[in-house]
Formats: structure tokens, C-alpha cells, sequence
């Protein structure tokens, strides 16, 4: 009988020590906290909407009249992804616009002249080919310029920027 109890004794004290040592051997050493660092978003210049014109002369950029009284829309999301003239890909949340003649790259000041307010944005694509319509503005863009956000079209003034 003594046998018997030291059996089950022992095989109890090893299952109990075994899984003792598997749950140590489970757990993570000791780690470092990561000290993580607020983030900051900071604006790239070419996808900047930018509040006042005192930051053009701050900077030495200037702006060269482009036209008056042209119309804007935007892009429709099913172009989202799809490659533009340039070659890159077309993202509707980015600064950027579709123009006729304006060369690839060109950063142009878009002013809706109903309520004043402009975005920078880079030219990365051709079109619209609307023959009412000078400017295709990204969504986001025209968003953050438009009156009304339920509106299609836009009069807007175009200023080539000049460095």
C-alpha cells in the first residue's frame, strides 16, 4: 500500500511540478516598457492647404496668375487606384488635380471665389475632358474648399506657384 502512495504521491507532485514548469516557461521574460512618442502629422509641402497668403512670401514662393472664372470638379471614387497620365496612382484623398496643358508636377493655388478659400495641389494627371471644365480636383481637395458640400462644379481662380 506504501508503494501504491508513493506512486501516485510522486506522479502527482511531477504532473504538478511539470506543469509548473511549463507555465514558467510560457511566460515572457522581463521587457522594457516602450516609451512610444506622441505622434505630430506634419503637412508635406506638395499636399498642403494652406490658410493665409503670408506664408507664400515667408517662404519666396510666388504665385503667377493662371485664370479667373475657371470650373472645378473632382474626380469620382471609381478612379481611386487607377494610374493617371503621370503614372502614378490616383488616390482621392490626396492634393492633387487633373489639368489640360499645366505640365506634371506643377503645384497650383485653386481659389473657390465664392468664399475665398484655396488648397495647394500638385498636377498629376490630364483632363477633365469636359470642354466646360479647366480643373479636375481630387475629392478631398474640392472638399476642402467648396461652399457647398453637395455641389459638383466650382468657379475657381488657378495661380501657378513659382519658386
Amino acid at each position: 500500500m506504501r508503494s501504491k502512495k508513493n506512486i501516485i504521491l510522486t506522479t502527482i507532485s511531477l504532473t504538478f511540478l511539470s506543469c509548473f514548469t511549463y507555465v514558467i516557461s510560457q511566460t515572457k521574460p522581463g521587457t522594457e516598457t516602450k516609451i512610444i512618442q506622441d505622434t505630430v502629422k506634419t503637412a508635406r509641402p506638395d499636399i498642403l492647404a494652406i490658410p493665409t497668403d503670408s506664408v507664400f512670401t515667408d517662404k519666396g514662393l510666388k504665385l503667377k496668375a493662371y485664370k479667373k472664372n475657371a470650373h472645378a470638379s473632382y474626380y469620382a471614387d471609381r478612379f481611386n487606384g487607377k494610374k493617371t497620365a503621370s503614372g502614378a496612382r490616383f488616390n482621392n484623398s490626396k492634393y492633387t488635380a487633373a489639368h489640360k496643358k499645366l505640365p506634371f508636377g506643377t503645384r497650383i493655388k485653386v481659389t473657390n471665389e465664392a468664399n475665398g478659400k484655396f488648397v495647394i495641389v500638385k498636377v498629376t494627371d490630364r483632363g477633365p475632358f469636359v470642354k466646360t471644365r479647366e480643373l479636375d480636383l481630387s475629392k478631398r481637395a474640392f472638399m476642402e474648399i467648396t461652399k457647398n458640400k453637395g455641389a459638383g462644379a466650382m468657379k475657381v481662380t488657378i495661380e501657378t506657384i513659382v519658386e
